[in-house]
């Protein structure tokens, strides 16, 4: 399918005379940033959205325009923007101090609360981002079964620190400028979900450390995983003495209350977690069995103390304010609704967008699970369904096509002209105070967009 130029089409006129002040900050922005950007994935043409402000489900950009959110911070804000019992609890503590140099209560509840609600969690050790939360984690299965290699899966992100910054596997591994070819040996990646890929891998040689994964799939479900895959490779990495690492920056705290370790009910070894962890503010941490991370420990011996295997630094590890947020927020998900509601919210959303495409004809369809919303473009007009996606009838390389797309960014940008912020998935993720109302305007300004992209031909 051939996306149409860009100089002729209506919607993103429409979108640049709604936006006329987001156009002139990117003006500024491009002699200051590159790509005039802070984020690869807020890069759109002809220019990004410039937000003022933000609260609850909704967010304002700089000219004045309001708009339901599904970026809901890349994730991180189940609770929706700026919750009042969060930012309470912030503003509580800033006056009290954002970062003592020393150990503080808020972090041992935080910590506490963690172990309480995540199975796997006998130790904690909080890091600042979920880049650094799956660089520990895999630090510390190498340092523990002495090994060098790990096994991931293609598409799956785990941040961008140089082990996991390259998705594709062999032989079409994608290698970044930047990352030495020693790093990139190192990494094995198998396509997602194929189990008969990962015994091979771990039949044939006795060096890897670890496996690594999204638990629900690549994106957040845009690449499913389903049960029995997870159930198989738990068994397998058991019996093979390999580190099962769980990256639940996403879904811990979205897919239950307890992550999708909870929700399946399968212990990986060590996890990974951010962005609900701490609110939506800066934080992180490795979660896992407590003799692994007891690596980072000082060992104690007849001749004194010794620093830990694996010593840890870290400035913003654990400090008052995301402490604070996430203590907020992992009480409020763990006593309330907020994580059904935005399932429940999500599966309405999926199925009114099918009832749309469906009145207009168009191959396109919704998936996804919890609160994930994804539209599958359907690139190649197969006649397909959800079902199909779930069953792994369709290639993950044809799921992803739309990250990539042009397309994806005029969907964005159609659905802006509507007063609805999607990612360019297309899709979203959805929060716990999303409500009626934000469904009946989604549905409507995706309404809207199909009828102008198929005026665009975008739906042939």
């Amino acid at each position: 399918m051939v996306v149409k130029a860009d100089a002729v089409s209506k919607i993103r006129e429409a979108y640049v005379k709604k936006t006329p002040k987001s156009a002139e900050a990117h003006r500024r922005a491009l002699k200051t940033f590159p790509d005039g950007v802070t984020h690869v994935g807020r890069y759109i043409k002809p220019h990004p959205l410039y937000v003022d402000r933000a609260q609850g489900s909704r967010k304002w950009d700089i000219d004045g325009n309001e708009y339901v959110d599904y970026f809901g911070g890349h994730g991180s804000l189940i609770l929706g923007h700026a919750h009042p019992a969060v930012v309470e609890a912030v503003v509580r503590q800033a006056p009290r101090g954002t970062h003592y140099g020393a150990q503080h209560e808020l972090e041992l509840e935080w910590a506490e609360l963690i172990k309480e609600m995540v199975p796997c969690a006998e130790k904690v050790r909080f890091v600042s981002s979920g880049t650094e939360a799956t660089h520990m984690a895999l630090r510390l299965s190498r340092a523990f079964t002495g090994k060098s290699k790990f096994l991931r899966f293609g598409g799956h992100f785990h941040g961008w620190h140089d082990h996991v910054a390259f998705t594709a596997p062999p032989p079409e591994v994608n290698e970044p400028e930047g990352i030495p070819k020693s790093v990139v040996d190192e990494v094995l990646i198998v396509p997602p979900n194929d189990i008969e890929a990962v015994k091979s891998v771990l039949s044939s040689r006795d060096d890897v450390a670890a496996v690594i994964l999204e638990p629900t799939g690549s994106g957040f479900g845009h690449v499913p995983t389903n049960v029995e895959f997870l159930r198989q490779l738990r068994a397998l990495t058991a019996e093979q003495g390999v580190i099962l690492i769980f990256d639940e920056v996403v879904t811990g705290f979205r897919v239950s209350p307890g992550g999708a370790q909870a929700y399946y009910k399968i212990m990986p070894d060590l996890t990974s977690l951010a962005k609900v962890v701490a609110g939506g503010y800066p934080g992180a941490a490795v979660v896992g069995r407590a003799d692994i991370l007891d690596l980072l420990q000082f060992v104690q011996t007849d001749d004194g103390v010794t620093p830990p295997r694996i010593p840890h630094q870290g400035t913003f590890n654990g400090y008052p304010i995301a402490a604070a947020a996430g203590i907020e927020t992992l009480k409020l998900l763990k006593n309330e609704d907020y994580i059904d509601r935005a399932n429940k919210t999500a599966e309405s959303i999926r199925d009114g967008i099918d009832e749309i495409l469906k009145k207009h004809g168009a191959p396109w369809f919704a998936y996804g699970d919890f609160s994930g919303v994804h539209v599958f473009t359907n690139p190649e007009r197969k006649p397909l369904s959800r079902e199909d996606i779930y069953s792994g009838k369709v290639p993950w390389k044809v799921l992803t096509k739309g990250m990539r797309a042009e397309l994806g960014q005029k969907v964005r940008l159609a659905m802006i002209c509507g007063g609805v912020d999607f990612t360019s998935w297309p899709g979203g993720v959805v929060s716990g105070v999303h409500n009626g109302q934000d469904i009946d305007v989604t549905l409507a300004a995706f309404e809207a967009a199909v009828e102008m992209l198929a005026e665009e031909g975008e739906l042939d």
